[in-house]
């Protein structure tokens, strides 16, 4: 195999792994940073991490994974607890007041309950892949998703 044509498989390989998973890797980003700039920027950034990396992706099913994991590391560079009010971007495209609600709950959550829950509820990640994703226990991750649950229906309620 040709070196272009080595580089051209390369390409469409990682062209490929973006078309299935950068849609994923945004709303993940953008719920736990609250903001559709920040999220987009860590998810560039996540992106050129990956093609740097892409050889060592081995297994194509652990792609999703890999790239959220990616995306997470990125975010740790960000100093997301110092954003604006006006940066809490609401993610929805029309104006629904109960989702709305429902979204700037989710974002007041400390961030050891709402990435689990992010990660469960809108990801689909199962408890034993969040413990992984996160280097928890399993059991960590079923009392925060627990204690998560609490007190987003707190904050609902008092609203």
């Amino acid at each position: 195999m040709t070196s272009s044509s080595a580089d051209g498989q390369r390409r469409r390989r990682f062209d490929d792994l973006v078309a299935v998973y950068y849609p994923d890797m945004f709303r993940y980003a953008a719920w736990l940073c609250r903001d559709k700039a920040i999220a987009e920027d860590v998810v560039q950034e996540a992106l050129l991490r990956a093609w740097k990396s892409l050889d060592a992706l081995r297994d194509e099913s652990a792609a999703k994974h890999w790239l959220l994991t990616i995306v997470r590391r990125r975010l740790d560079t960000v100093d997301i607890d110092n954003l604006s009010a006006s940066q809490a971007a609401l993610l929805a495209e029309s104006p629904n007041e109960e989702l709305a609600d429902m979204r700037e709950a989710i974002y007041r959550l400390d961030d050891d309950y709402r990435e689990p829950l992010v990660l469960q509820v809108l990801m689909g990640y199962s408890t034993n892949e969040i413990a992984e994703m996160m280097g928890l226990k399993q059991g960590a991750v079923l009392t925060r998703l627990h204690r998560a649950r609490h007190k987003l229906m707190d904050k609902m309620a008092d609203e």
